[in-house]
């Protein structure tokens, strides 16, 4: 059923561009609609429940009662945000996606049912190495930025440290960390994720942990749980696991993957390291993985320019080249 999320502002202008560009993202699981008129939105929740209502903060409260929302979350327009009687508030004039994700955070507060999206089970690709330094982050983002360019793509690093805070900004509000906290208290779906989920151009991402520590009580059951669910319940097409160095924690999650893209070196110490790692899925009766397993040896870049631009450089220099190649043998892309 279409759930509703009703934006009354007297600024006409404001009310029908933030519904225009809200109904353009796929990720957001609402229609939005524009109100400039009090009457004309209390006519319109007669016929329709409206789950989310995003009002002027000059609204009064007894004004919304035949509304009967789910939510109302006021639209404040000063930087400073307090809340307005039983109601919060965010900031007006911040950019959409920081807006959608407060908004959602406080519905997702609200008792109700964990929504699953319809659909089939995404791809879950992946990328993981017993190798150190051999360009497995980048090699994840970078396929997952080509495949975001026609589908739906999901980028997860289970990586307690990752440099990726640094290369793409954010605005520090909620990661891998609170993903990890709603699902163990079986408190997660869509809304939450929509809550805290970000975009890169045409990729999602969660954010990763900011402290190494968040990751220390996860055990690979666990992340392999989190991991199904994301394929299974959220709506994406592919969801890229790009997994840490610990093998008894990451196998559950490798078992969960229709693919895994593992980068190699050919010097003698990283030879004897996958040596090793194939020993132990011998003797821990994890065989089949192999079969999923495709091992490649990826361009070293010759040179870099700014950190600021890395992720572009990445899908258009020689390493996303070496993947989009990669990807047209793919039976399932």
């Amino acid at each position: 059923m279409e759930k509703i999320m009703a934006v009354y502002d007297v600024d006409a202008c404001y009310a029908e561009r933030f519904a225009d560009v809200v109904n353009q993202r796929e990720k957001v699981p609402f229609t939005v609609v524009p109100f400039t008129s009090l009457e004309q939105l209390k006519e319109y929740a007669k016929g329709h429940q409206i789950e989310i209502l995003l009002v002027s903060g000059g609204a009064l409260p007894e004004q919304l009662k035949e509304i009967n929302a789910q939510a109302v979350v006021t639209l404040a327009e000063g930087e400073i945000v307090s809340s307005t009687g039983s109601f919060p508030s965010v900031y007006k004039y911040q950019s959409t996606d920081s807006l959608i994700r407060e908004v959602m955070a406080y519905y997702c507060e609200k008792p109700q049912p964990v929504l699953v999206a319809v659909g089939k089970r995404a791809k879950v690709i992946g990328i993981y190495s017993p190798i150190a330094r051999c360009l497995k982050t980048s090699l994840a983002l970078t396929m997952g930025q080509q495949l975001a360019r026609d589908g739906k793509v999901l980028y997860v690093n289970f990586e307690v440290l990752t440099g990726f805070r640094s290369l793409i900004e954010g605005d520090g509000k909620g990661d891998l960390s609170d993903i990890l906290y709603f699902f163990r208290q079986e408190n997660f779906g869509v809304m939450r994720l929509k809550s805290i989920v970000r975009d890169w151009k045409d990729m999602d991402y969660i954010p990763p942990v900011k402290y190494p520590e968040d990751l220390e009580q996860l055990t690979g059951e666990e992340a392999a749980n989190l991991v199904e669910c994301l394929a299974s319940e959220c709506g994406y097409e592919y969801i890229i696991a790009d997994l840490g160095q610990v093998i008894c924690s990451m196998v559950p999650v490798l078992e969960k993957c229709d693919i895994i893209y593992m980068p190699v070196k050919e010097d003698g110490v990283s030879s004897a390291k996958l040596e090793e790692f194939e020993q132990y899925l011998d003797v821990t009766r994890h065989e089949d993985l192999k079969q999923r397993i495709l091992r490649v040896k990826l361009p070293y870049h010759s040179s870099f320019g700014r950190r600021d631009t890395y992720m572009e450089q990445l899908l258009w220099g020689e390493l996303g080249d070496y993947v989009r190649k990669l990807l047209k043998g793919v039976p399932w892309k």
